[in-house]
């Protein structure tokens, strides 16, 4: 991959690239939130060093009031998760029915607080890469401040 985004193999979380059809809670992806204008950027690198291609980025939900994006990664990604600016949290299922976010419910707007999918599953398949996601968050932040700087 170009541009940095080559795992680092320090990662402890399991299976990079797992399916979200989990067998129970142990196996429910975490959640890594950012706020959305450093998400955007960072799907917008993954996408371009992939070449839209697996093992891209997975699954993104975006919250109703705009201010942050949330990136599916596999279980065990919290435990070791510490790029400031982000937070990581463990699910456990909580929360992730998939299937309903897939559906019928993903083309409808999201009420205010509600989530909804900017990529859903179905869409792009696995959870994002934690090593990756790490370096393209961690470009996007420097394009970020570059750009506000030459303001």
């Amino acid at each position: 991959m170009e541009g940095g985004m080559e795992s680092t193999g320090t990662n402890t979380a399991p299976r990079p690239g797992a399916a979200l059809t989990a067998g129970g809670p142990a196996d429910a992806p975490d959640l890594v939130t950012v706020p959305t204008r450093q998400g955007l950027e960072a799907v917008d690198i993954i996408r371009r060093a992939t070449g839209h291609t697996a093992p891209g980025v997975g699954p993104v939900l975006h919250d109703g009031s705009g201010a942050t994006l949330g990136f599916l990664v596999p279980p065990g990604t919290a435990d070791a998760w510490d790029l400031p600016g982000s937070a990581c949290t463990q699910t456990n299922g909580r929360g992730m029915r998939f299937g309903d976010l897939a559906g019928g419910a993903a083309d409808a707007p999201p009420a205010a607080g509600d989530a909804a999918w900017l990529l859903p599953p179905d869409a792009v398949g696995p959870v994002t890469d934690p090593d990756v996601l790490r370096a393209a968050l961690g470009e996007a932040a420097r394009l970020i401040e570059a750009a506000d700087n030459c303001r």
